[in-house]
């Protein structure tokens, strides 16, 4: 009787193995992903990741660039044209999609849906080193390695917007551009509704009323606190008084930010947060200072998240379908992969105003 020997597969020529194949697919055209990236889609360790690579070199498929990652070798066996893959989409972000607002993975999950229906892919990619005030390095590398035929920014900084823009790269941004950055976006309009916002608390009897607005460095908070000022500027109201007090959206931050308005001399009766997340952390540290929404204070959100619809009394918020966000950003997408002249270059969604119970009468 005789038995088959046995072969055995190291895991670093399995990976390498698993390397090759995405190589010959056309997964990625020039460079590949870093080993930070690798190793977290492969669930190998680092150590493993650099035997295979070290593979990949000697049967020169890659190199090795100091500084730069790994380049696939031009003319190697197997190595892709990147004009036979399927258009890639890039989405940049500062933070991972886990960590970011939900309604945000609801639009960037049904984008995915529709992009795939077009034929396309979306890939997406983090790192708050991409949104300092000197990005351009930190880009640089990661255009370098990652090419794609289109970039999509979301919650994007002035700086790197204009770093997409000075290099004409193909861009479309999830939000609003900063003045002076000529890119293709689509985004709330946050002046209008910041605006209304102010109208409808001035309406409901409120004349010291706040803004807290997060300081992130995004054009949409900007606009918001400029719709907000000159809604309660511009009405019939000059007793009405603007506070517009900014926090770095951390519970922490914003306890402060609340602890700062309810110290001050004539407190704000209503109070206007820019999103769900910083609802419930205003209504929670009102709470603890024995104050009740809406009796004692009246507490609007600007953006929508699903659960807010959980909460009671329901808030009052500005509800917009992250669908047809979605749907916004597909046209312009398309036309950048398809290299046509994006029309129109800026989409505004004006979201439907949703009463709920934390709106009332100032208590005095």
């Amino acid at each position: 009787m005789t038995t088959e020997p046995r072969h055995f597969t190291s895991l670093p020529a399995q990976v390498a193995a698993a390397l090759r194949e995405e190589i010959d697919r056309g997964s990625w055209s020039k460079w590949l992903p870093g080993e930070r990236t690798l190793t977290e889609s492969l669930q190998v360790s680092r150590k493993t990741l650099r035997k295979a690579l070290a593979q990949l070199q000697r049967e020169g498929r890659v190199q090795a660039m100091h500084g730069l990652g790994h380049r696939i070798v031009a003319g190697a066996a197997g190595a892709p044209s990147r004009h036979s893959a399927e258009p890639v989409v890039a989405l940049l972000t500062p933070d991972p999609l886990e960590l970011m607002r939900s309604y945000t993975s609801l639009w960037v999950n049904h984008l995915k849906s529709l992009l795939i229906e077009k034929g396309a892919r979306l890939r997406t990619f983090d790192g708050r080193k991409f949104f300092t005030r000197r990005p351009a390095k930190a880009l640089a590398k990661l255009l370098l390695q990652h090419p794609a035929d289109c970039w999509l920014l979301a919650n994007s900084t002035e700086a790197t917007q204009r770093w997409f823009a000075d290099h004409a790269v193909p861009c479309v941004v999830a939000g609003s551009c900063h003045p002076g950055v000529d890119l293709p976006h689509a985004d709330l309009d946050h002046y209008a509704l910041c605006r209304h916002a102010a109208g409808v608390l001035l309406g409901a009897g409120h004349r010291r009323i706040a803004l807290l607005n997060e300081r992130s460095g995004r054009a949409g908070d900007v606009e918001s606190k400029a719709g907000f000022i000159a809604g309660v500027r511009e009405s019939p109201h000059p007793d009405a008084v603007p506070l517009v007090v900014h926090h770095e959206h951390s519970p922490a931050s914003l306890g402060r930010a609340v602890q700062h308005l309810f110290e001050m001399p004539g407190p704000p009766t209503a109070l206007l947060v820019s999103n769900g997340a910083s609802y419930l952390t205003v209504v929670s540290v009102l709470a603890q200072r024995g104050l009740l929404v809406p009796r004692d204070v009246s507490v609007v959100s600007r953006d929508d998240e699903p659960f807010l619809d959980f909460l009671v009394p329901r808030p009052t918020h500005y509800a917009t379908d992250p669908h047809a966000f979605a749907r916004k950003l597909l046209k312009p997408l398309r036309q950048s992969l398809a290299r046509e002249a994006i029309v129109p270059r800026n989409t505004h969604i004006l979201p439907a105003y949703a009463k709920g119970g934390s709106l009332g009468a100032p208590s005095s």
